[in-house]
């Protein structure tokens, strides 16, 4: 589960040595603080492509009356 106010980012970048990596996922508060954390496991990279990917929603979202139900069944 992710902390509060954390988003995950997705890269795609070109490392010093110009190799690709694809499929990069780091967490932050915004998208500077994920690009900050990512220069500095990767110095000098290259940022080809960045998206923000959202948390899939539940597929059985209950609600209050569901879940009391259940309980005191």
């Amino acid at each position: 589960m992710l902390a509060s106010g954390l988003t995950k980012f997705g890269f795609r970048i070109r490392t010093r040595s110009g190799m690709t990596v694809d499929n990069l996922v780091i967490q932050g508060r915004d998208l500077e603080d994920a690009q900050r954390k990512l220069r500095q496991m990767y110095i000098h990279c290259e940022v080809l492509q960045c998206t923000a990917q959202r948390p899939p929603a539940p597929a059985n979202a209950s609600n209050f009356e569901e879940v009391i139900g259940l309980l005191t069944k």
